[in-house]
């Protein structure tokens, strides 16, 4: 089948910008420091939510960085600052680890029953819900998703998965096998001990729920790195799991940068497996780190560029429909986002026109406005860089760069 590919008309110049469509010859350098917004933003909303919790939680407290470092925090609306977080290194891994390590081997998360943890995992959902407003704002706020995103999917999934595992907790059972003679064999199922787990910008929430959870189900006690561009959200979750009845020690959440904690917690010889999600290439990193310290098991999740095939038989105004929101949901900052999109040549023309018309509908704007599809970019200046770069290959090429510069 011809195909022919189309990634390069659409993905490329939203991800530069979910305010501003540019051409070359139409970019406006003026707004170039927060490209994202443009020049002519409307007056942003002010978020229905406070901060209060900016420190690192370290063995059921929160508390300063040893350095007593902290590290700006951005409304990628606008890039004013809404907080200063303590920004935790290596020395901060080290308090954090210990207070996991110690609530393993004395405290009563793996001790107790597995109904007993089930039943904490349910009282968090509980809260979760409870606090559903609070949490999807302040997810917003730091991140730039649409509110109604946050609210309406994000929240209530997040609650969904604890539960999800939270009636997994109970039901991990081993095997009893019969083996020659008068023997049998059982195998056992055992939490592993401290996890380390490193989480991404794009969907903090979500991402710290896919890792805590099995976690936590499981019996075993968490070094939790977030991500510095999004730190917090799950503050404010680590705040309702204690208030769920979580023991201190079991969930250490750790704000700082990738150098410094993160590498600080691939390395650590007390932690006994790291998951991580985020690039590929700093997945090479976190195994090599693993790897050389105490061979720690390690689960990665790394990024992809996945294909979004329309075959020539396909309804095309559906095809467009559907390859719009795999491109640009969650302002195209998927790991999964359907990035590359090939179409068969006799549907070629008909398709592209088609999804240029659909992308310049797309309602962008302040992402706590209501019937908004896109806020801004995570406040990121290698990604301007980045999209600005692919911008200049493009005019350099044979690619067609079918939107133009637009203005509200």
């Amino acid at each position: 089948m011809a195909s022919r590919r189309v990634s390069s008309l659409l993905s490329r110049s939203f991800m530069s910008s979910s305010r501003s469509i540019f051409s070359l010859r139409g970019m406006n350098r003026g707004a170039q420091r927060y490209s994202n917004l443009a020049a002519a933003v409307e007056n942003t909303i002010t978020p229905p939510v406070k901060v209060e919790h900016t420190q690192l939680l370290i063995g059921g407290r929160f508390v300063d960085a040893v350095s007593g470092k902290t590290f700006p925090t951005l409304d990628p609306r606008n890039g004013e600052v809404i907080a200063q977080v303590s920004e935790g290194d290596a020395e901060d891994v080290n308090r954090a680890v210990a207070a996991a390590r110690k609530a393993f081997d004395e405290g009563p998360w793996p001790k107790m029953t597995a109904y007993e943890r089930s039943k904490i995992l349910f009282r968090f959902a509980d809260l979760i819900e409870k606090h559903n407003d609070e949490i999807a704002a302040l997810e917003t706020w730091d991140n730039g998703k649409p509110y109604e995103q946050s609210a309406q999917i994000e929240v209530p999934m997040l609650a969904r998965v604890f539960r999800y595992y939270a009636g997994w907790a109970d039901k991990i059972h081993g095997m009893t096998m019969p083996g020659d003679g008068p023997h049998h064999v059982q195998t056992l199922h055992e939490p592993i001990g401290v996890a380390g787990q490193i989480i991404p910008w794009n969907f903090p929430l979500l991402m710290l729920s896919w890792k805590l959870g099995p976690a936590l189900a499981c019996g075993n006690t968490v070094v939790l790195k977030t991500a510095e561009q999004t730190p917090l959200s799950a503050l404010l979750v680590g705040k309702l799991l204690h208030e769920a009845g979580l023991p201190d020690g079991v969930v250490n959440i750790v704000s700082g940068f990738g150098a410094t904690a993160g590498a600080a917690i691939a390395s650590h010889m007390d932690v006994d497996k790291v998951a991580f999600t985020g690039s590929t290439d700093v997945g090479k990193i976190i195994l090599e780190l693993a790897s050389k310290s105490n061979l720690k098991a390690v689960t990665l999740e790394l990024g992809g560029k996945s294909p979004f095939i329309v075959c020539e038989d396909a309804d095309v105004d559906q095809a467009v429909e559907l390859a719009h929101f795999a491109l640009f949901f969650n302002q195209g900052q998927c790991c999964c986002a359907g990035s590359r999109t090939f179409v068969h040549e006799r549907v070629y023309d008909e398709f592209v026109e088609k999804a240029k018309a659909r992308a310049l509908k797309r309602n962008v704007g302040d992402p706590f406005k209501s019937g908004i599809e896109q806020g801004p970019q995570v406040v990121i200046p290698s990604f301007r860089n980045r999209s600005l770069t692919m911008l200049s290959v493009i005019n350099r090429t044979t690619f067609q760069l079918v939107l133009e510069q637009k203005n509200r």
